[in-house]
Parts: C-alpha cells; sequence; structure tokens
C-alpha cells in the first residue's frame, strides 16, 4: 500500500517578499517531475487550499511528481497586495524558478484554476514548461491579447455547467488558437467542480501520462 503523501508548509522568496507555500511530494518514490499549481482570484476567497486546486495538485503527486502549491500576493499569510493579475503573473514566475532550482534536472508542469489558469497560460509562454493544465481559465478577464501561446502539451478543462466563466466565450478562445489547447468539456460539471472531482483528477491523469515524456518544441 503507498503511504500518504509528505506536506510541507514553507515560504518561499517572491518579488515583494515570502509567498506562503505548500510542497506536496509522494511518500514512496522518487520524484518523477515537478508542478506548480496556481490558485482562483484571491479577491474571492481564492486560495491555494482551494478543493480544484488541491485536487489538481494531488492528480500529479499520484503520479509521482512533486507539487508547489502558494498563495499570490496578499492572499492569507504571502507578503504584498493584490496587483489584478500583473503581479500574481510576477509571483507564478518566482514560483516555477523555485521549483526548478531544487528539481533542475525533472520535467516541470504547470497548472491554474479559474484566475490561476489565466496566470498559468501566460505564465507558460513567458517560460518553457514541460505541459499546462487550465482548469477553467478566466480567459475573458485575464487571458486575451496574449504574446503567443504555450507551445508545449496543453489541455484546458471546461465544465459545461460552468456559472462564473462563460463557457461560449471560452469555446470561442479556444478555437481561435492554432494550433492551441486540447479541450475537454466536462459535461454536468460545474465551475467548482462538485461531484465532479473524482472525473477531474481521471481526466488530468489521463492527459499528463500520455504527455509526460513530451518536451516543448
Amino acid at each position: 500500500m503507498n503511504k500518504a503523501p509528505k506536506s510541507d508548509r514553507r515560504f518561499i522568496e517572491g518579488p515583494v517578499g515570502r509567498l506562503e507555500s505548500t510542497i506536496d511530494a509522494p511518500a514512496d518514490i522518487s520524484s518523477g517531475g515537478s508542478v506548480v499549481v496556481c490558485h482562483p482570484h484571491p479577491q474571492h476567497g481564492g486560495t491555494m487550499h482551494n478543493k480544484v486546486v488541491y485536487t489538481v495538485a494531488r492528480s500529479f503527486v499520484r503520479m509521482g511528481f512533486v507539487s508547489l502549491r502558494f498563495n499570490f500576493r496578499g492572499t492569507e499569510a504571502s507578503d504584498g497586495h493584490y496587483d489584478h493579475g500583473h503581479g500574481e503573473l510576477d509571483d507564478a514566475l518566482a514560483a516555477i524558478e523555485w521549483m526548478r532550482a531544487q528539481y533542475p534536472n525533472e520535467p516541470l508542469w504547470l497548472a491554474g484554476f479559474s484566475f490561476g489558469a489565466a496566470i498559468a497560460i501566460r505564465a507558460s509562454i513567458a517560460v518553457e514548461v514541460s505541459g499546462l493544465v487550465s482548469v477553467a481559465p478566466a480567459v475573458d478577464g485575464f487571458g486575451n491579447d496574449l504574446a503567443g501561446q504555450p507551445r508545449c502539451p496543453w489541455l484546458v478543462l471546461q465544465g459545461d455547467k460552468d456559472e462564473v466563466i462563460d463557457v461560449d466565450l471560452t469555446l470561442e478562445w479556444v478555437n481561435s488558437l492554432e494550433p492551441g489547447p486540447e479541450l475537454l468539456v466536462m459535461s454536468g460539471a460545474g465551475h467548482f467542480f462538485h461531484g465532479k472531482l473524482v472525473d477531474l483528477r481521471l481526466s488530468v491523469t489521463e492527459f499528463v501520462e500520455r504527455h509526460r515524456v513530451k518536451p516543448c518544441l
């Protein structure tokens, strides 16, 4: 029987001070890679403890990855103040840099939910990552006017009953990208995937396992 994952709360250095973080790691196998997971909008209750963020992070841990969840600036015990997505992108880049320093010879993935998914998309354009998982990305407010698009394996996972994100706008945005991400629309799923978290985990797992050996172009 596999042992429970190890969790370690710590602070990492961010652009405007310390970022509160949680490292989740497999207990009984060596790391097969790392992932940074970004949380939803901090001014609407989003933190690294959000259940969708937690589910995505633990999906990676079950596959042998080390996961870093962190609170954006001004969220809970992280230093600084909300910066309308600009400073939060810098926070994500700092978290990626920190994780790369810890695991320099292993693939690094990026993931996010809602606001965090939009930030993760921008971060994956700014720096090379091995793969990207975007859950219900808030593209209308924070994902437009991209300076390109991610060039690694990329999944957009969207519920068709999302009450927060405009599903039609998301689909229109995905279809405007070339080559664009792989899109999975989950039937019956709302924004917070109530009753659908197992399906979410299985979908993330299937995509990552299928692409984990493929580097960015």
